[in-house]
């Protein structure tokens, strides 16, 4: 194995697209994963504050899901099997059904779709289409659902909407909970919108939204704006879609972002940390009397992962069969708020943002929140950013971090915000 970092990412530099990403911020090669870390080609260890973009929520290869994985693999278990009837989607739709859906009361249905978030977004849109026969989706300002055609139609971000190279139609788009400041209620504007017959917006087919939002910056809506725009799509017989691809399975406190909130989606969607080990998984949750597709009308090759079957009942079974994740998840997310608001306090105007374990700290500058996560990175921790400037600096730690790892993660970031800023003051004196 070479010792030189540029051989060492030279293929990918010369095969891979230039459309590449995060790989661009962590610039070496990872070779092996356990619980909250990652270790390089060189032997280096990092700590895991990206975990997949919340779709390691339970950490990397969690021993009790490799083991099923593995022994379903050696006996020759199913591993393509389309919808068909398996054994391993039975035993994981039971799971789901006992720990998940009737200690919650939700009569959901659940759907395989393609094995991507923006999968089940596409299929939420058409349905709720298809269920009402109108065409208009209401999103909302900085969500982010996905970069497909329809469900980048109602994405807000002007970067994503670009590459589309085609126009985006059949969405209006509404301010999010506090978008105008926290003296304004964006649900009165919604509201007045609706009730307008001359405001120009068509009756909505779906009102659409992330409780908090991922990609747009970890804003985290009320319960009682969550509330409103629910009563809000009911009353002007619109479907109510949650889009729970990053803030679910956990990441905001609960299994669903939505819980203890006296709402009841028509669909919710679900992607991400589904599967509980990273493997491709995708589902939308759709009240019975939604459940109008016909047979294969929404479809896909891939549209039942069966190794992701194996892993997501695992999850299920160890993390959610009763509160005491949960309630661990808690612990964690108080120690993070206090942690950020050491943070905060050395950046001038600074907030924090966010919910339960997906929260950071808006700094106001993606340079600065960039200069941030890239000291981190050359300390030790992997971390990323968020918003529409990129200016959030934004903690995704695996939900399953030991408590010393995760407070040895957080000291590193106090520690590169604490050397960026001191520089940055240096810099100007």
């Amino acid at each position: 194995m070479s010792t030189d970092k540029s051989a060492e990412i030279s293929v990918f530099k010369r095969r891979e697209s230039e459309a590449r990403s995060y790989c661009r911020g962590f610039d070496t090669v990872f070779k092996k994963a356990q619980g909250s870390e990652l270790t390089d080609e060189r032997g280096r260890t990092y700590i895991d504050f990206l975990a997949g973009c919340s779709s390691l929520n339970y950490g990397h290869n969690d021993p009790d899901m490799k083991e099923a994985l593995v022994d379903h693999i050696s006996s020759d278990g199913i591993a393509h099997g389309l919808d068909l009837h398996t054994d391993t989607k039975g035993a994981f739709l039971e799971a789901f059904e006992s720990h998940i859906l009737k200690p919650r009361n939700m009569d959901h249905k659940v759907m395989f779709t393609g094995p991507t978030g923006a999968n089940a977004v596409e299929a939420a849109m058409k349905l709720a289409r298809k269920v009402t026969g109108r065409t208009n989706i209401i999103s909302f300002t900085n969500g982010f659902h996905g970069v497909t055609l329809g469900a980048l139609a109602a994405t807000g971000n002007s970067y994503h909407r670009g590459g589309a190279g085609t126009s985006l139609g059949d969405v209006t788009r509404m301010p999010f909970d506090k978008y105008m400041g926290n003296g304004c209620d964006t649900a009165d504007f919604l509201e007045a919108m609706l009730n307008d017959r001359s405001g120009g917006m068509d009756a909505p087919a779906a009102i659409m939204f992330e409780t908090v939002q991922g990609e747009g910056g970890l804003n985290a809506a009320s319960p009682e704006w969550i509330k409103r725009v629910a009563d809000l799509a009911k009353e002007h017989g619109a479907l109510l879609i949650i889009d729970d691809v990053q803030a679910g399975c956990g990441r905001a406190g609960s299994f669903f972002s939505f819980e203890d909130m006296d709402v009841t989606p028509d669909i919710v969607t679900m992607a991400k940390s589904v599967s509980g080990f990273g493997l491709p998984m995708a589902l939308m949750l759709v009240r019975p009397e939604h459940d109008i597709f016909g047979p294969a009308e929404h479809n896909g090759t891939f549209r039942g992962n069966t190794h992701a079957f194996v892993t997501a009942r695992v999850a299920i079974e160890k993390f959610w069969s009763d509160s005491s994740f949960q309630e661990e998840i808690a612990a964690k997310a108080r120690l993070l708020e206090v942690v950020l608001g050491e943070m905060v306090e050395m950046v001038p105007g600074a907030e924090i943002k966010g919910r339960g374990m997906m929260q950071g700290v808006d700094v106001k500058s993606g340079a600065l929140a960039s200069e941030i996560c890239s000291r981190a990175f050359q300390k030790g921790l992997i971390i990323e950013t968020s918003g529409n400037e990129d200016q959030v600096v934004k903690v995704l730690a695996p939900l399953t971090t030991p408590d010393a790892t995760f407070r040895n993660g957080l000291s590193i970031l106090l520690d590169a915000t604490r050397e960026v800023t001191d520089n940055n003051k240096i810099a100007a004196e």
